[in-house]
């Protein structure tokens, strides 16, 4: 059947994915439970990556630039038609977002497992979506135009009253933003981002945007059938970010009430009907410290956090995204949604916290993943594996599940210890300090938390001190051991292992 907005959604047996990394294998087993045959595809540097070994068939496109494989529409859609699929999943990143491509897809004849074409581009044009969903509603951060030249915007942002941030129409990843604490900055800063918008976009159109402080980041997950239909999953706490870059993630939030979550979950429904919009999607708001929320922008795709919303609902958003795309009416109502537990996720990345966060290549000669109760790691490399610059630095997707968030933390601090990776430098350590944080612990963060407050010294100071005392230990264990008599052969010494030391100073520790 054909939607009057040309979203083809028909019975598929076959899926091409069009991407890589954790979310293919992520997508891949959705669709081995599902009974759905799978495609996959692979640049030169992913020959060998898990999601290729997982696909039920797998295909060439290119060197390892994304530019030259992934971005390359010609070749994925002659993929589909050689490999005889009928659907294309896009993941997260690379196309997943490109209105241009929904719609090839759709003009081939396959069904794009995600939203209509004109609902991505709708919300893919920052100022478009916020005229959107303001009609339908929507509360919206005070702002301007777009298209305004210099003066212009100085002098709206005078009448605003600073700070205020600088964006880019098509903006997305913290990329075209800059935010402005006075008026003498304002100029440099609209020349800086006008340029990485055109660089990144290709369109250096921006506006202005009045920046709450002390704000947090919270998105609402959405569920929406072609029939009309559409609930919100709870709430996900996006707060600790980097560069406009999540870190940790986590569901439910803190500071987010019953009434709230409600209030908060019925607007994002309006402004996703507002598109008609179709399929797994997110809207996110900035949160104020007074509890008042603005819609930030709608994410028209499955999100990395996505698993915290899982383990919370119970509910396989990967699953759901291909029975929605064949046709199929959502299985809940809004009344069936209950949030149970906590959930959090920290993103493991190829890089150094202890370096200002320097992305981190080589291959990963020692992989040991963290297991037992609560633990969920979404990988898609394994020991061996080389970590190019081609690409995203995250390796994984570290979520543990706690009936409580106590719980929770308590099981991400032993994940951590368990997790062990050689080869390439990762950010374990931050995330280890964070859950250590008496802010973090308290909910007592924002937005600028880890940019502003957190500082990776701390931590370094920390390990100094455990090492230089484990030193010390391990020193006076030897000379104990100088000072006895040899023992005859074959006599136990009742020394031990020289571990034990460190072991009882981590209990004191502790």
């Amino acid at each position: 059947m054909k939607r009057d907005d040309g979203l083809l959604t028909k019975k598929f047996d076959k899926l091409l994915i069009v991407n890589r990394g954790e979310i293919a294998v992520r997508i891949l087993r959705a669709c081995h439970e599902l009974g759905i045959k799978t495609v996959a595809v692979y640049s030169d540097a992913d020959r060998n990556a898990p999601h290729v070994r997982f696909a039920d068939e797998a295909y060439h496109i290119g060197p390892p630039p994304a530019r030259e494989s992934y971005l390359r529409v010609d070749k994925l859609l002659d993929v589909a038609k050689r490999s005889g699929a009928q659907a294309v999943h896009p993941g997260y990143g690379f196309l997943a977002e490109r209105a241009e491509f929904a719609q090839a897809c759709v003009d081939a004849g396959l069904v794009f497992v995600g939203p209509p074409a004109r609902a991505i581009k709708v919300m893919g044009d920052k100022q478009e979506a916020r005229e959107t969903v303001k009609a339908a509603g929507v509360p919206i951060v005070p702002g301007t135009e777009p298209g305004l030249n210099e003066s212009e915007m100085q002098a709206a942002a005078d009448k605003m009253g600073y700070p205020v941030l600088v964006k880019a129409v098509a903006g997305g990843g913290g990329k075209g933003m800059r935010p402005v604490h006075k008026a003498a900055e304002l100029q440099d800063a609209i020349a800086a981002a006008r340029r990485e918008a055109l660089a990144a976009f290709g369109d250096d159109v921006v506006y202005l945007e009045k920046m709450i402080t002390d704000a947090r980041h919270i998105e609402i997950q959405l569920l929406a059938d072609a029939h009309g239909n559409a609930i919100y999953l709870g709430e996900r706490e996006c707060s600790l970010q980097r560069r406009h870059q999540k870190l940790i993630e986590e569901a439910p939030s803190f500071v987010v009430d019953e009434d709230l979550r409600r209030r908060m979950g019925e607007v994002a429904v309006a402004a996703a009907k507002a598109v008609n919009y179709v399929n797994a999607g997110t809207i996110e708001f900035l949160l104020d410290r007074d509890k008042n929320f603005y819609f930030l922008e709608m994410n028209t795709r499955l999100q990395v956090e996505h698993p915290v919303t899982e383990l919370v609902t119970g509910i396989d958003i990967a699953q759901e995204q291909l029975r929605i795309a064949r046709g199929r009416r959502l299985r809940f109502e809004q009344k069936d949604i209950q949030i149970r537990g906590w959930a959090i996720e920290c993103r493991i990345n190829a890089e150094d916290p202890y370096n200002n966060y320097l992305p981190s290549t080589g291959t990963i000669s020692t992989m040991r993943l963290p297991t037992g109760p609560g633990v969920r790691v979404d990988t898609g490399v394994f020991r061996g594996y080389e970590i190019t610059p081609y690409y995203d630095s995250m390796i994984s997707k570290l979520i543990c599940y706690g009936e409580t968030r106590g719980e929770a933390v308590l099981r991400m601090r032993r994940a951590l210890e368990e997790y062990n990776i050689t080869g390439v430098k990762t950010n374990i350590p931050f995330h280890q300090h964070m859950m250590e944080s008496h802010r973090f612990l308290t909910g007592n963060f924002n937005t600028k938390f880890v940019e502003d407050k957190f500082s990776m010294s701390d931590r370094a100071a920390d390990q100094e001190m455990e090492a230089a005392v484990l030193a010390t230990l391990m020193a006076h264990h030897q000379s104990m051991q100088a000072s006895q008599i040899i023992a005859p052969a074959g006599a136990s010494s009742g020394s031990g292992s020289a571990w034990k030391w460190y072991n009882r100073w981590e209990r004191l520790r502790r």
